[in-house]
């Protein structure tokens, strides 16, 4: 049996987990593959297609808690005005968020519209800047919590009063991202693209305690990424990429590669493997394919930080769908990245 003290931590942990991890943005590990959640200059940002739509999904804390951390996310881009705007376009897309997060029954469900404008500079390069406004809602069940307070020894007892005062269970707010990107791609074996973005610029307000708080408020997110792609031979294409990013105090940093192997010829059917870590916390070996334009890619944390003490070394699975295609109209548009 658990002793006290442990049976504290674990719903200090939890608790925790389920009230401030909030403040703390979602993320995933296969950040390449969700390019609106990454930086809203991604939107249309699509070298090797005129639209693309995608589902990602991750589960993680499965081994810790009950409820372990689930998020979902659907989003889709396209391209418009490639015919009207002379060496530039317009992306137009969208984007929704919805997670749940441990045993307290927090529920997030975000919605966001994006627009990214993109111009040629010359015949090898491509600059971008967007932006996405969204609305974004939070709840809780509070009748889900238990709290250090209510042990009486035996077992947590939800009659005692916990001490603790919510003013709300629910909260919404208006969000806002901006980001640009550049793009560099000398020959047709070779594609370099760098970006930065900001989150939360608005700063939103976002708490079930106080309404004046400046606490409270959401720290501004700031994401910048490089990722290239270079075709070694017709049959292997890498993708190199690294991604950093800051909230507050907390700071990420991933880095990794990922290969393409063409199985048929022309790039029809096609095998796909990497490996990232993201320093201090995790390795992620990545498998998937690609059929037909459609992809499907899964990946796994290995936890290697003192978390891994508590999640018995089971860390987070992550899938990623997507779907990339051209518009009948589009005829011999060139494709601005390597392709098989």
């Amino acid at each position: 049996m658990l002793n006290k003290r442990k049976i504290t931590v674990l719903v200090l942990f939890s608790l925790r987990v389920s009230l401030f991890a909030g403040a703390q943005d979602l993320h995933f590990s296969q950040f390449f593959n969700s390019p609106l959640s990454t930086n809203p200059a991604n939107t249309g940002f699509i070298p090797d297609a005129d639209y693309r739509i995608g589902a990602h999904f991750r589960n993680q804390w499965a081994s810790v808690l009950a409820s372990p951390y689930k998020t979902l996310s659907l989003y889709g881009d396209a391209q418009l005005f490639r015919d009207r705007i002379q060496n530039g376009w317009l992306g137009i897309g969208g984007l929704v968020l919805s997670d749940q997060a441990g045993t307290g029954g927090l529920r997030s469900t975000k919605i966001y519209g994006s627009i990214a404008y993109h111009q040629m500079l010359g015949l090898s390069s491509l600059v971008s800047a967007g932006f996405n406004v969204g609305w974004a809602n939070k709840r809780i069940d509070q009748t889900k919590l238990t709290f250090p307070s209510q042990f009486n020894g035996i077992f947590f007892d939800n009659t005692i009063d916990p001490g603790v005062v919510f003013i709300n269970n629910n909260v919404s707010y208006f969000d806002m991202q901006v980001g640009m990107n550049y793009a560099y791609f000398p020959d047709d074996n070779t594609y370099i693209n760098a970006g930065y973005s900001i989150h939360h610029v608005n700063r939103p307000q976002e708490t079930f305690f106080s309404e004046s708080s400046d606490s409270s408020r959401i720290p501004m997110r700031h994401i910048a990424f490089v990722n290239a792609l270079l075709k070694v031979n017709d049959r292997v294409i890498i993708n190199p990429n690294a991604y950093f990013t800051m909230q507050a105090k907390s700071t990420e940093l991933m880095i990794g590669m990922n290969a393409n192997y063409d199985l048929g010829g022309g790039g029809e059917k096609q095998l796909i493997a990497g490996l990232y870590y993201r320093s201090g916390d995790a390795i992620v070996p990545m498998l998937g394919f690609e059929i037909s334009k459609i992809r499907f890619t899964f990946s796994y944390d290995v936890t290697t930080s003192g978390l891994k003490n508590f999640n018995n070394s089971q860390g987070a699975q992550e899938f990623n769908l997507m779907k990339k295609g051209f518009y009948s109209n589009s005829g011999d548009r060139q494709v601005l990245c390597p392709s098989f």
